[in-house]
């Protein structure tokens, strides 16, 4: 059985071509003609309303523009959401920090030594003249943030090795480690740059991301009950449109 929508074909050949843009989903063929369904609807309505639908996409933009429509976000909104979902504006605590990787030494007993004794020469250095911290993680450093003077950038708990995460967040910010940290990727000498600890993020920090997220959100919605109440309307044979 063909598939029409209000009278109107949607071809085989059409849903094929459709198909390949959905690929990833669970029903690649269903999800192509649910597409090509509401495409059609679109471009039927923006007819009725007058637009030329020679560029069809042109056209349906002009249709959408015209008719969805939603009240934006104010900060008073804004501030009653987040008032309201408290658990979504939540950070942890979070380090900024840059090192100096050493390899452990690999073979025997004296080479470790030696791998181990110039990483502690290093060190020495970077107390003695903190400044010197970059340019000695960029002539020393075995990780490739060496080029850009060691820098890690900013992190939190959980994704870094115990032992690298316990020393940074044990360390004041502004400070170099006093002792080389092993791991398992070698010797680190860690300057940590800045801390923050974890907790609520004030509303100010969060606003302009939380009004365009609620606008988006509005927007989704307002076009949700557009295309609903244009599939209720119309008369769609051949294929059983799921609820949006």
């Amino acid at each position: 059985m063909s598939i029409t929508v209000n009278g109107v074909e949607i071809t085989e050949a059409m849903v094929q071509a459709e198909q390949a843009n959905h690929e990833d989903t669970a029903s690649p063929r269903d999800a192509a003609v649910q597409q090509l369904v509401l495409h059609q609807l679109l471009l039927q309505k923006a007819s009725e309303n007058g637009f030329d639908t020679a560029n069809e996409g042109q056209a349906i933009g002009a249709l959408l523009d015209q008719e969805l429509s939603f009240t934006p976000a104010d900060e008073a909104a804004c501030q009653a959401y987040y008032d309201a979902n408290p658990q979504y504006f939540k950070q942890g605590e979070n380090a900024v920090a840059s090192h100096i990787l050493f390899p452990l030494g690999q073979g025997d007993e004296l080479a470790a030594s030696l791998a181990k004794a110039k990483a502690q020469g290093v060190l020495e250095q970077v107390q003695a003249n903190p400044d010197s911290f970059a340019a000695l993680a960029a002539e020393h450093s075995t990780c490739p943030s060496g080029k850009q003077g060691g820098d890690l950038g900013q992190f939190g708990r959980g994704q870094m090795v115990p032992e690298f995460e316990q020393a940074v967040f044990s360390t004041e910010a502004g400070q170099i480690t006093p002792n080389l940290v092993e791991t398992q990727f070698g010797y680190h000498i860690i300057q940590v740059k800045q801390r923050a600890e974890g907790g609520q993020l004030a509303f100010a920090d969060v606003f302009p991301r939380l009004q365009q997220y609620l606008n988006e959100m509005a927007g989704r919605q307002a076009m949700h009950e557009y295309l609903s109440s244009l599939v209720k309307a119309a008369d769609i044979q051949g294929f059983s449109m799921p609820a949006l």
